[in-house]
């Protein structure tokens, strides 16, 4: 049996993931990315391929995309985390009756894709000037509010008011808000609550520059805030698609593309 592998080398996780020789989803592994990203990235490639008993030796084809790309050398290729997202939504989107629209939020960028549908990228746009949309902004936030990252989801459903507006669309000065609405004396609920609706509000107008049609696809780790997942779909009016690990769907794209750029060669 031949594998192909994808490593998503994000600026907050690492993300394994290896497909079979029929392009099947055999397994995925994430860990934090820290300031060692070859040795950290490696050491996840090695702990996915120990856990499911794949020799080394039968990974045929390995894609390296995200943020630390480029600093894979294992890699056969590597390709930009815009065409893996598109490819792993496209793929995994097929149970829910297909995709078109994604929207990923990582840890240091906002990103909306429209894809064809046959999985290609037709139109995309990033939002990563700013933290205030990004993963980095609920940790940023979350630390400042006192609560565990994973507590966020738990706090927008537990007010009793209307979500505080957020209106600062830089990371620095929204943090600054968050810590003045607490001195006032407000909740943290209704803050939470605030946050979401504001990064759920910026994440609607970056889909919108691309176009939204037809199913949409949400991945990145911030798509397990079930507060945040019920803000984004308030504001776009409709149900978004969450596959069980949002976090892998890049890595599992790249598996993909690993898989189909070493058949072409061979």
């Amino acid at each position: 049996m031949n594998y192909y592998a994808g490593i998503d080398i994000g600026s907050t996780a690492i993300k394994a993931a290896v497909v079979d020789e029929d392009g099947r989803l055999v397994g995925t592994r994430i860990a934090p990315t820290g300031s060692s990203f070859h040795k950290n990235a490696m050491e996840t490639f090695e702990a996915l391929l120990a856990q499911h008993g794949i020799a080394r030796d039968t990974v045929r084809f390995i894609t390296a995309t995200g943020y630390g790309r480029k600093l894979f050398k294992e890699a056969d290729d590597s390709i930009s985390e815009i065409t893996a997202n598109a490819t792993g939504a496209h793929e995994a989107g097929k149970a829910f009756g297909g995709v078109r629209t994604i929207i990923n939020i990582g840890g240091q960028d906002s990103k909306a894709i429209q894809i064809d549908i046959h999985g290609n990228v037709s139109n995309f746009a990033m939002n990563d000037k700013c933290a205030a949309g990004t993963g980095r902004f609920l940790d940023v936030a979350a630390r400042n509010l006192e609560i565990d990252l994973e507590e966020l989801g738990d706090y927008h459903f537990g007010g009793s008011g209307a979500p505080l507006t957020i209106n600062s669309t830089c990371a620095v000065f929204a943090e600054s808000e968050i810590i003045g609405l607490l001195a006032k004396g407000h909740g943290k609920e209704e803050i939470v609550a605030g946050i979401h609706y504001s990064i759920a509000r910026r994440t609607v107008r970056l889909a919108k520059r691309v176009g939204i049609e037809d199913r949409v696809y949400f991945d990145g780790g911030p798509a397990l805030n079930k507060g945040l997942v019920a803000a984004i779909q308030d504001e776009l009016g409709r149900e978004l698609v969450i596959p069980e690990q949002p976090q892998t769907t890049t890595a599992f794209g790249a598996a993909i593309l690993a898989r189909s750029q070493y058949l072409a060669e061979a």
